[in-house]
């Protein structure tokens, strides 16, 4: 069975969709593990459960994380509880501002589920999404590279 990457993400707009697309492809054009990108809304326990590693990315709202993004922490987090202990992860963050309260959210709600944060967050500014699409392709394919050589 293939290692699978899991990309759980939600977007008010197109730029957080559109660098989950950039990441998506960037870790599909490597064949190297099973890709999973759902909308936050979508995605579920089950999705959860059977992904090895895990790629979340929201836009910074209100000064954290998207509502969406936090309800499928909800609905997860107490039925995963103590099944996926030291799962590698990683953030990614569309703000317009400086993001931090959203990467702080979902690093102190990942430490809950006892995952490890394997790569630095990646933050775009709003109006320079287009710009660093490379950055989030960089981003797919070292987290797919890295999972399917054991390295997390």
């Amino acid at each position: 069975m293939r290692t699978t990457l899991l990309i759980v993400h939600h977007s008010h707009g197109w730029r957080t969709t559109r660098m989950a697309q950039a990441i998506a492809a960037a870790a599909l054009r490597t064949a190297a593990v099973e890709v999973v990108s759902k909308n936050a809304n979508e995605a579920n326990l089950d999705d959860l459960l059977a992904a090895d590693a895990y790629l979340f990315g929201t836009p910074e709202t209100f000064g954290s994380m998207a509502g969406l993004l936090k309800d499928f922490f909800e609905r997860t987090y107490y039925p995963a509880q103590g099944l996926l202990l030291g799962r590698p992860y990683a953030i990614f963050v569309c703000a317009g501002n400086d993001g931090q309260g959203a990467i702080r959210s979902i690093q102190s709600i990942a430490r809950g589920y006892g995952w490890k944060e394997v790569q630095a967050p990646l933050l775009v500014r709003s109006d320079q999404v287009d710009a660093r699409l490379q950055d989030c392709e960089e981003l797919g394919t070292t987290m797919a590279l890295a999972l399917s050589m054991g390295l997390y």
